[in-house]
């Protein structure tokens, strides 16, 4: 697999993590967890290893999304 061929397969991982986290938090706009995703993405985007990355990205949003739900506030931003 070509560099553009994994790009194209992590961009569409991540889609279905958006679309699940989506279905898990009906209570929070797509955009904020579009928003919390792309955070947690570029949180890793240095790391060469990336067949992980999308399981990743999903658990990091998970639990910023779960904590806010938790708070009644918006995710806080990456660190």
């Amino acid at each position: 697999m070509d560099t553009a061929e994994r790009q194209d397969h992590e961009d569409q991982a991540v889609g279905h993590v958006i679309d699940r986290l989506a279905e898990k938090f009906p209570d929070r706009p797509r955009s904020v967890i579009e928003h919390v995703v792309s955070e947690e993405r570029h949180l890793l985007d240095d790391k060469p290893l990336r067949d992980y990355i999308p399981v990743l990205i999903e658990h990091g949003a998970k639990n910023r999304l779960r904590t806010a739900a938790r708070l009644g506030a918006q995710p806080v931003q990456a660190q």
